[in-house]
């Protein structure tokens, strides 16, 4: 007598989702835990330096010299001259916005930098958070140079906002973790979200958050594709030897 096989149910999709999330969770964590635990805040001296600068800087907004000697230094807007904004760039990564609240910025600086540090380096994190500034200060000049007109342009008026803070390097640094560890699901709701602030408050910040996320979303892609290449003709040449 033959006897059927019983084919195993497939899981459904709030199990299958549940799966993906903490596969996602284990590959995002695993290392930075690691490092983390052996090492303690000497893992993180870039983050540690990054959150006391962020610190620093606001507390000098609250003083009548130091928001001029702030401006100085890192005050990023579209209407100064390009040479000008570049230079102040690096330094405006570390400013956080005088009007909102500091202790939210801090904290994205503290765990989104710490975890970029623990697992890419931290020459990386600072290369991918510059990225994602400049990508961002740049958009911001293309945007008031299109004018109001041009479905991407703003009015010239934004061009005067100050256009500092940790948020669009903290954004870009999700996403690059997110393709480095294979991470789609992070990845595509980072971006579903970016892309929802733009269309539900459509102001100059948004705009440059999804400017960051291009930015750093093309140097990574470009980064995987080459170490994928590496790996390839490194396997290749070991086969033939």
């Amino acid at each position: 007598m033959s006897t059927l096989a019983r084919s195993t149910p497939r899981p459904g999709l709030l199990v299958r989702t549940g799966a993906a999330v903490r596969g996602e969770w284990t590959r995002l964590t695993a290392r930075p835990v690691r490092e983390l635990r052996a090492h303690g805040p000497k893992a993180i001296p870039l983050t540690v330096c990054a959150v006391l600068l962020s610190l620093g800087f606001w507390l000098a907004w609250r003083t009548s010299w130091g928001g001029d000697v702030v401006r100085v230094l890192g005050g990023v807007s579209a209407g100064i001259p390009l040479p000008l904004a570049l230079l102040r760039t690096p330094v405006s990564l570390f400013v956080p916005a005088p009007d909102l609240p500091v202790w939210g910025a801090l904290i994205q600086v503290l765990i989104l930098f710490g975890l970029a540090e623990l697992d890419l380096g931290a020459r990386r994190t600072l290369v991918i958070a510059y990225v994602a500034t400049l990508s961002g200060t740049l958009a911001a000049r293309v945007m008031v140079g299109l004018g109001p007109d041009h479905l991407l342009g703003i009015d010239a008026h934004q061009g005067d906002i100050m256009d500092t803070g940790p948020s669009a390097a903290v954004v870009g640094l999700v996403v690059c973790i997110a393709m480095v560890r294979r991470a789609p699901i992070l990845f595509m709701g980072v971006w579903a979200l970016m892309i929802a602030e733009v269309v539900v408050k459509p102001n100059l910040a948004g705009r440059e958050h999804i400017a960051a996320l291009t930015g750093v979303t093309l140097c990574t892609g470009v980064y995987l594709i080459r170490r994928r290449r590496r790996d390839l003709e490194a396997s290749s040449r070991r086969e033939v030897s």
